[in-house]
């Protein structure tokens, strides 16, 4: 396993794994995410981008967020 520091959720290609490091987000749009189960520490998959490449489609304990590539643009992830 390689940690690559710097690396965003947005920048994950499908079928990568990896894990939230952090937060780069406002306040509230950090907590949306929080409620929705993406914390620190979480373990997801990159499952499939839209048409157009927005949203994003993760699977993220046990289930499936989309995101948008703004918001994921701010979650610091370690690549597994």
């Amino acid at each position: 396993m390689t940690a690559e520091t710097g690396d965003v959720l947005s920048g994950l290609k499908i079928g990568e794994k990896a894990r939230v490091a952090g937060f780069d987000l406002p306040p509230e749009h950090r907590q949306r995410l929080l409620e929705m189960g993406l914390t620190v520490g979480a373990e997801f998959e990159v499952v499939r981008f839209a048409p157009m490449g927005d949203p994003i489609d993760i699977k993220v304990r046990g289930y499936h967020l989309s995101l948008r590539k703004k918001e994921a643009s701010g979650v610091r992830v370690t690549r597994l």
